[in-house]
């Protein structure tokens, strides 16, 4: 091996590109350089609180609290006394770790949007006025005139977003418990394989469960046009999501960050684009995860970007294989995987101010020793 081969076996690329490799290169290409804005959507599904359906808080009461959470840790990260701190998980640390190390280790510009919570969030959102959805296994997820103001909020705020970006790009990135299994019913309910193919945040991934749940929601339904799927099956975030992309996408670069939901996502912007005859430019998004995603075995993300077409797939390659953490261990054994636009943030960290694999690394690693120093203090302090 000679001196360049060594170089690029110590030093691997932050960045894999999974599916359509011409077009997802030359998209990293065109904004390497370039400042993103993050936007981060929150909503909730009841079906998060299902016994066994996420691992995304230890127990139903926790998953209740899970998104107001990170959008807590994402806009203020480490505090002695957040008003809602992170909640407890079996394995693990939650991926706003990930997010925050690179939003506030290179400043990028934040907006957190309220699509649908149980409760508003202890930090400034803006609230779209949205509501939780009911479990998908009703067929009754939202009302339709919700789903179709959250799209007419979306579309809006795609735009600003855009603009706010200048000629860079607009990283839309999620929080919704249970988003997995929603994204499988709205990929079903358009006419895509996804059943066996998706994500969780559990080591091996509840196919069985999610399907059940899916295949009830679907019952009733009779219809592919994307309203009413959403309205039978979907969450907030979806629809909304949806709307930014097409609309920043007429404008710049759009980074769709997570796994299977914004796959699902993308497929459902498609959709509506289509049925609607709205103008966009899908050649200008891409959807950016983790590689413990995009490598999963237990699920086939690469399969199902395939199965979605079109839209590339990218990943950081960021490990916490040799991380001082047990929580962050985690991930390398299939916890967590992504959520809160980790993936799409540490892709980002590449782009802009060219951190590699090991200067994210020990990004991460400080911000979740100061966290772990924070949870001292606060444990002492509730001993005395």
């Amino acid at each position: 091996m000679n001196a360049t081969q060594q170089g690029k076996a110590n030093n691997p690329p932050a960045i894999r590109v999974y599916t359509q490799i011409p077009q997802g290169q030359a998209w990293l290409e065109c904004y390497r350089g370039k400042c993103p804005v993050v936007a981060c959507v929150l909503g909730f599904t009841e079906t998060g609180l299902i016994p066994g359906i996420s691992a995304a808080g230890a127990t139903p009461d926790d998953r209740r609290y899970t998104a107001i959470a990170d959008a807590e840790f994402l806009m203020n990260g480490v505090q002695l006394q957040p008003s809602y701190p992170l909640p407890p998980l079996h394995r693990g640390a939650s991926p706003v770790l990930i997010s925050r190390a690179v939003i506030e280790g290179q400043q990028l510009p934040l907006y957190l949007f309220n699509a649908g919570l149980p409760q508003p969030p202890a930090v400034p959102v803006i609230d779209f006025q949205g509501v939780p959805a009911r479990c998908l296994s009703t067929g009754q997820a939202m009302e339709q005139a919700t789903v179709e103001h959250l799209f007419a909020q979306g579309l809006l705020w795609g735009e600003k977003l855009a603009i706010a970006a200048a000629d860079s790009y607009v990283i839309l990135a999620e929080c919704v418990v249970g988003g997995t299994t929603t994204a499988l019913a709205v990929l079903t309910g358009l006419g895509i394989a996804a059943a066996g193919k998706v994500n969780s945040s559990h080591p091996t991934c509840n196919h069985d469960q999610k399907w059940k749940l899916v295949k009830t929601g679907l019952t009733s339904l009779d219809s592919r046009d994307p309203w009413s799927l959403l309205a039978a099956v979907g969450d907030p975030m979806q629809v909304v999501v949806a709307g930014m992309a097409i609309a920043a996408s007429r404008v710049g670069g759009v980074l769709l960050a997570g796994g299977t939901q914004m796959l699902a996502v993308y497929a459902l912007a498609r959709a509506i684009a289509q049925k609607s005859a709205l103008p966009w430019q899908p050649q200008n998004i891409v959807v950016g995860t983790t590689r413990w995603v995009a490598d999963d075995p237990t699920g086939d993300t690469v399969g199902l970007a395939q199965f979605v077409g079109e839209v590339p797939l990218i990943a950081t390659q960021l490990s916490f294989v040799d991380s001082q953490f047990a929580q962050l261990r985690a991930y390398e054994e299939g916890y967590v995987k992504e959520g809160v636009g980790a993936g799409g943030c540490a892709i980002a960290a590449n782009l802009y101010l060219g951190w590699t694999n090991l200067d994210l690394f020990h990004a991460v690693e400080s911000i979740a020793a100061r966290y772990q120093q924070k949870s001292k203090k606060t444990s002492r302090s509730s001993n005395d």
